[in-house]
């Protein structure tokens, strides 16, 4: 299982008190990705962040950003989202890596952005 699983479930809880529900996909592997599954949360949330641990440039994130936006483009209501390390090499320090990596904190910002303004 995935740690970014975990962090998007961590996310989710936070967000849910404030009435924001989150679908959490993890498609357990990725040759064969699940699309289907993930298109089918895509249409259903109108909405798509995905969390990784890798680079953001050429890696899992785009490539599924980019396999929504080729195949569920009308379905989106918002711009697709990563929560990925920024475009650096990984720090040596303990205590830099926890920032660099992706966190529940940061997920929910994401989140909490892609959602519609509430009147």
């Amino acid at each position: 299982v995935s740690k970014m699983r975990y962090v998007a479930l961590e996310a989710a809880e936070k967000l849910d008190p404030e009435g924001i529900s989150v679908e959490v996909v993890d498609p357990r592997t990725l040759s064969p990705l699940d699309e289907r599954t993930i298109l089918d949360s895509v249409r259903k949330t109108g909405r798509l962040v995905v969390v990784d641990e890798d680079n953001p440039r050429c890696g899992v994130a785009a490539d599924i950003v980019a396999m929504v936006s080729r195949k569920a483009f009308d379905a989106l209501q918002a711009a697709p989202a990563m929560l990925t390390p920024p475009h650096t090499p990984v720090p040596f320090a303990p205590t830099l890596e926890d920032f660099y990596l992706p966190n529940a904190d940061r997920l929910v910002e994401i989140v909490k952005q892609l959602e519609p303004a509430h009147a």
